[in-house]
């Protein structure tokens, strides 16, 4: 398909009638195209088509279309019929009432094109840049950016239901592509075995029986990745992303080591072990579905789910809409504080950096702080995450935020008034920072108060510091928090659970539709 852009048309003057007609108090969809305009022209998609080939559809139609069907929950099939039948949405796409519309089967096509293209943002950016020359979105002023969790649209899998489907499926991949190859190879007992869906067989209900079973699937699946490691096995078949699936699911489940040959007529065979649950790796690394690989576990709090996390930025200012400006999406093992950098870099790229980011806790950190400032010139405002040392749980203990520092002379009091005796400078294992002060063991052994500073038997107090520039900004932004100002600023941050709220009372914002994070997002 190519594209040949035309300049676009008003709402001819028949249908704009008829619709001022029926909807004589008004409809959001005629309000958006009389407020906004068309949002998208075609210049905008032009890298997603070809030069050559045969005329395709307006793309800033099928790109208003993909945005009405996902806020009215249609399918494709749906929202073609509502193109050909519905007023509304003929005044918004500035169609004739007699346009018969398009095939459903070129929503699905555009939407191929978004992600090939990596154009899924477009759609987003355009918006804004149109609020921005209505004066509606201004650089520079207010934000704020919460999270929450997205379940993956798959089903949920014990240990021996995943291995065995993820068997299954890779099977079924291998006899779509290449049946004959894997005919050949393929014993007569796995045509048995894997025919049905796991969660459709009986499984094993004794713990012994279980092991056996997954014994067996795992001695299956290491039987397929070496015919796959053959030499004479196409390349083609082994960058198959099942192929990676099923290997990344090996590694994490099962064990293979080497036997011993007992006769030479008799070669070592290897051994399989099924691993137990407490040998496992992060979740992080551990795929939970072969459907979507990118899925992850994760436990928050109260919450377990599978899936993603969705992190939503909108603009809070006061006198002027809420608009949405960020959307960022990753697997959901992927911590918040990982999440700020990217945020706020995608903000700056859009041209709507702001001057102030209200968030929560989990953004927030000292290294962070400095970044934000330093880098974006952004004040990144929020509650620190607590010392989780144990002075800042006892009444009367000593924190470090009680100990005065003098970071160019390099000397630290506590407030016993007693002065470190050294202060060592080092990098640790994440190439981070930090300065160790240690106090002198005979001023420590001597204070009438050492059971408030250290539980240490025999060692003194010693202090982990970050850089000064760190150190300092994490001060102030608890100094800032617990103040009166500070609170009524961060007050505008909650309105962001108002938004969250939105996205999944009316539009499922909390289970994703399709598979991979991508498509996800």
């Amino acid at each position: 398909m190519s594209l040949r852009p035309h300049a676009l048309e008003p709402v001819p003057e028949e249908t704009a009638r008829v619709a001022r007609a029926a909807f004589p108090k008004g409809n959001p969809y005629l309000l958006l195209r009389d407020t906004l305009g068309t949002i998208f022209q075609d210049d905008d998609f032009t890298a997603l088509f070809s030069l050559v080939g045969q005329p395709g559809l307006p793309p800033w139609r099928l790109a208003l279309v993909t945005i009405m069907q996902f806020r009215e929950n249609l399918a494709d099939r749906q929202a073609a019929e509502a193109v050909r039948a519905r007023i509304d949405w003929k005044y918004l796409l500035g169609l004739d009432l007699t346009d018969a519309g398009f095939d459903f089967s070129a929503l699905s096509e555009f939407r191929d094109r978004l992600l090939t293209g990596s154009a899924a943002e477009l759609l987003l950016d355009k918006l804004l840049e149109r609020c921005r020359a209505l004066g509606l979105l201004k650089a520079r002023g207010q934000q704020r950016t919460d999270s929450t969790h997205v379940l993956a649209a798959i089903r949920k899998l014990n240990r021996l239901e995943l291995v065995a489907e993820t068997l299954r499926a890779t099977l079924n991949d291998l006899a779509t592509v290449a049946p004959d190859w894997l005919q050949a190879r393929a014993p007569l007992a796995w045509y048995e075995r894997y025919s049905k869906r796991i969660e459709d067989t009986r499984l094993p209900r004794e713990q012994a029986q279980r092991d056996a079973y997954a014994h067996m699937v795992g001695e299956d699946g290491f039987y397929l990745l070496d015919a796959l490691d053959a030499p004479d096995t196409p390349e083609a078949l082994r960058a198959l992303p099942i192929i990676t699936t099923l290997r990344q699911t090996w590694q994490r489940h099962y064990e293979r080591s080497p036997g011993e040959a007992t006769t030479p007529d008799h070669p070592a065979v290897s051994r399989v072990r099924f691993k137990a649950n407490r040998e496992l790796p992060p979740a992080a690394e551990g795929i939970e579905s072969p459907y979507d690989p990118e899925a992850r576990y994760r436990h928050k709090r109260d919450t377990q789910w599978t899936g993603y996390m969705v992190h939503v930025s909108e603009t809070c200012e006061p006198t002027a809409p809420h608009l949405l400006t960020q959307v960022y999406t990753t697997p959901a093992t992927v911590h918040e504080a990982l999440c700020t950098e990217p945020i706020e870099q995608a903000l700056v790229d859009k041209g709507v950096p702001p001057q102030k980011h209200l968030v929560d806790a989990a953004y927030v950190s000292a290294e962070l702080l400095v970044h934000s400032r330093q880098t974006h010139g952004i004040d990144l405002l929020g509650p620190t995450r607590q010392n989780a040392s144990w002075q800042t749980k006892v009444d009367g203990a000593y924190s470090v935020d009680q100990f005065t520092v003098d970071w160019e002379q390099q000397k630290v009091w506590c407030p016993q008034g007693k002065q470190a005796v050294s202060w060592t400078e080092y990098v640790d294992r994440a190439h981070k920072s930090w300065s160790i002060v240690q106090f002198s063991r005979k001023d420590c052994r001597a204070c009438p108060t050492r059971a408030a500073c250290t539980r240490a038997q025999h060692k003194a107090r010693s202090l982990h510091l970050p850089p000064q520039e760190q150190y300092e900004a994490l001060q102030a932004m608890r100094a800032w928090y617990a103040s009166a100002e500070g609170q009524r600023q961060y007050a505008h941050r909650a309105g962001i659970e108002g938004t969250l709220s939105q996205g999944v009372r009316a539009f499922g914002l909390r289970r994703t539709r399709y598979w991979g994070l991508a498509k996800t997002h």
